[in-house]
């Protein structure tokens, strides 16, 4: 699939910065669970944030393709620096499409340079893939809001400044009384949990969030009250694309390293690569992936085509997650006993990889997700 001049350019220079920046201290951020500020900064300065958004509202105006692309190479290098990246696309994407001017104008440029810290707000003890069950609700109060409930599990949450918090506004209205608000966490009535301890992707900060009568402005309401939820669905195959994206990163870097380890590793007198059981682990590894970016690529293509692209998206997703898992296994396999011990990168990206079939919605409702559109729409593509 053929890239052209700008999308390539995008992709080398991603690359570049992941090779020179991430990947010297990768193990070291997983090793410390340290959250990079100083990275985040310069990729802000490089263009790297928001993707997505219009030249004409601050942003680079790429597509979707070059989103994937970036997310890819930013993976290769570590994926929780990628995860970052994601998680400020699906944020400003959020506020292009739906924020009024004051909201851009006021946070969009900082989202962007990575100066104001953002989080996702979505999950609760009750509500993870069932949406429909949260309970965190907002209250009119005078001309603002009152916003009572708990998120938990929240990317970034031990770190932000902003939320984009998901709360009922209608109890009696379903899907249809949901509401996106603008929080800043440093207002009274709003505490943070400590920071979860993963298996994976360790330096992106995972956390909960408590809001105890916070007080809102008007113009804290993202978009119409009661368009929440569509408003979330609206960037979800944007984030599936990204998630699928980080996924082949992981096994690309995976491919790459048990590559090189096959040929310079030797026993009975001769590279490991000779043999024919590695032979196949590699060539398994290397048209999975293959498979998987083409898929995130066809998805990616679709969403900037204005196509309906949510059974391309869930597919990408679905099987890029199952690969990174399956194939990031096959990486520890080549490299034996060495890639279960902490300090190989073959060890950490079988860890990294496997929240990619969690997040974004677990591969049991992408599968759900892609049987429902065929039974819809049937099979052809």
């Amino acid at each position: 699939m053929l890239l052209n001049d700008t999308q390539t350019q995008v992709r080398d220079m991603a690359r570049q910065f992941a090779n020179d920046a991430i990947r010297p201290l990768a193990e070291e951020l997983d090793r410390d669970e340290r959250f990079p500020h100083d990275l985040y900064r310069q990729m802000g300065e490089l263009g790297l944030f928001g993707i997505g958004v219009p030249e004409e509202m601050g942003g680079p105006g790429f597509d979707t393709l070059t989103y994937a692309l970036v997310m890819e190479e930013l993976s290769r290098g570590y994926a929780s620096v990628a995860d970052q990246c994601g998680l400020i696309e699906l944020i400003s994407t959020l506020l292009v499409r739906h924020g009024t001017d004051g909201q851009r104008a006021n946070f969009l440029a900082n989202v962007m340079a990575a100066k104001t810290l953002v989080a996702y707000c979505i999950t609760e003890p009750e509500a993870g893939t069932d949406v429909s069950g949260i309970r965190t609700e907002a209250v009119r109060d005078g001309d603002g809001w009152r916003l009572n409930g708990e998120k938990i599990w929240i990317h970034n949450a031990p770190v932000a400044d902003l939320a984009f918090v998901l709360a009922r506004t209608d109890k009696a209205a379903g899907h249809r009384g949901m509401s996106i608000f603008i929080v800043d966490l440093h207002s009274n009535g709003v505490s943070k949990g400590p920071k979860e301890h993963k298996m994976g992707q360790r330096a992106s900060q995972v956390g909960a969030l408590t809001f105890d009568n916070v007080r809102l402005p008007s113009d804290a309401l993202l978009g119409e009250e009661g368009r929440g939820f569509h408003m979330m669905m609206s960037v979800l195959d944007k984030g599936r694309v990204g998630i699928a994206s980080l996924a082949v990163g992981i096994g690309q870097a995976g491919l790459e390293a048990a590559l090189e380890y096959a040929q310079e590793r030797k026993q009975f007198k001769q590279p490991i690569a000779e043999f024919q059981g590695v032979q196949w682990l590699l060539a398994d590894m290397a048209k999975d992936i293959e498979a998987s970016r083409l898929l995130v690529r066809s998805a990616a293509m679709k969403i900037d085509a204005g196509e309906d692209a949510t059974r391309a998206c869930s597919m990408a997703k679905c099987f890029a997650g199952d690969m990174a898992v399956a194939r990031s296994a096959d990486a520890v396999q080549v490299f034996g006993g060495s890639g279960y011990i902490r300090g190989f990168e073959v060890e950490r990206l079988y860890r990294d990889a496997k929240i990619t079939q969690i997040y974004e919605g677990t591969n049991q409702i992408q599968r759900m997700i892609i049987a429902r559109e065929l039974l819809k729409n049937g099979a052809q593509a």
